[in-house]
């Protein structure tokens, strides 16, 4: 019997219109969906999904825990036993769609497991998804980056002692937990700060500048910080 493959398919920042067609496709086509967290159908990329493909609610769901602790050791034994659980799906001959926020190249759970299927010899293929950084430029209706400056991607939660003094756009995920920390450290920097929360979801909010941000900012707070003399 033939093996099946993993899908590691990024279902977009929140707007259902924001998946791509073929993120529906895959859904649509195979009969089993993971989904990151204990309860499927509470996870927000399975309600971003179920906006497309209404259909979701009927295949087989298989929830992929995936704990938020430093503990690498438990994460490690976690991200393994879900290797195990796909690798017996895929050993049965079905395919299996991981769907992830955003896209699967960017701090996404799926690439634990990964590692770990590609290890074993199983295929994997990456379908990617509007990434959440682009999504919240786009709701600001700002360019990232123009003409020669750099881009970096921070997550800004294991960076607090980051200076940000590098040319370009900052963008700093993972920032909601230590947002005081955080906000102290861009306004070090003399920077521009805008942040979305939810970015494209119904309880979207838009910030335009450092002093609006609260310190309670939910999960879904992504920040950009550009120079205050863009550089052409």
């Amino acid at each position: 019997m033939n093996k099946g493959i993993a899908y590691g398919v990024g279902v977009g920042p929140g707007d259902p219109e924001l998946m791509t067609y073929k993120a529906a496709k895959l859904i649509r086509e195979n009969d089993v969906i993971a989904v990151p967290g204990k309860d499927p159908k509470e996870a927000v990329a399975y309600r971003i999904a179920a906006g497309v493909v209404p259909e979701i609610a009927d295949k087989q769901l298989v929830p992929i825990y995936m704990p938020m602790v430093k503990d690498r050791e438990l994460i490690d034994r976690e991200h393994q036993k879900a290797a195990k659980l796909v690798e017996g799906i895929l050993d049965a001959g079905k395919n299996l769609v991981y769907i992830t926020l955003g896209d699967p190249t960017i701090y996404c759970t799926f690439s634990y497991i990964q590692h770990y299927l590609e290890a074993d010899g199983y295929q994997v293929e990456l379908v990617p998804g509007i990434s959440s950084f682009c999504a919240a430029a786009a709701r600001l209706n700002l360019p990232l980056v123009e003409w020669d400056e750099q881009l970096h991607v921070v997550p800004a939660v294991h960076k607090l002692d980051h200076a940000l003094e590098q040319p370009g756009t900052y963008v700093l995920m993972k920032s909601a937990s230590q947002m005081a920390a955080v906000k102290e450290m861009l306004r070090k920097s003399g920077r521009n700060v805008q942040m979305v929360e939810n970015c494209s979801m119904e309880n979207e909010k838009l910030y335009r500048s450092l002093d609006e941000i609260p310190d309670d900012a939910g999960y879904f707070s992504l920040i950009i910080a550009k120079e205050r003399e863009q550089r052409h």
